[in-house]
């Protein structure tokens, strides 16, 4: 007898993302599409093209023509980790960004985007690496609202 049961599809889609410099920024190996989506929320298939350039990213997809921080984007599993240099990049950046008691913390869509992850997750190894991403880079989110905490644990 056959199961019914089907696991999980893997969604292959051609990637939007081109390297447009010869010397990558440190910080362009975060940059995925996932994360443009939830940054500007819009869906995949409204992104046009992601052009990472030397120190900047240029989003151009549906209703979006815009220039990007590298250090907007969140890091990933399947790169190397964040280091001290990328956690100096970001801090300095949200303290541009952000006001009041939020200057130190990421932006609010950086959580959904590590639930989102944590739900994607296709194993418990990989599960196991968001999670110790998570607690790497806990110090970003502020306590009250790390839906995260729970997964991590």
């Amino acid at each position: 007898m056959v199961s019914s049961l089907q696991g999980k599809a893997l969604a292959i889609r051609a990637s939007k993302i081109i390297h447009k410099s010869f010397t990558p920024h440190p910080l362009a190996r975060f940059v995925t599409e996932e994360a443009i989506c939830l940054m500007f929320r819009i869906a995949f298939d409204d992104i046009y093209t992601v052009e990472c350039w030397r120190y900047v990213v240029y989003v151009h997809a549906k209703g979006v023509s815009s220039f990007v921080s590298y250090a907007d984007f969140p890091p990933i599993v399947g790169v190397q980790a964040p280091t001290t240099r990328d956690f100096i990049k970001w801090r300095k950046r949200w303290r541009k960004n952000h006001d009041g008691v939020y200057r130190q913390q990421a932006p609010s869509w950086w959580a959904e985007f590590f639930v989102n992850e944590f739900w994607q997750a296709s194993s418990e190894e990989e599960l196991h690496n968001w999670s110790q991403l998570v607690s790497l880079i806990k110090f970003a989110f502020p306590e009250d609202t790390l839906p995260l905490k729970s997964l991590v644990n």
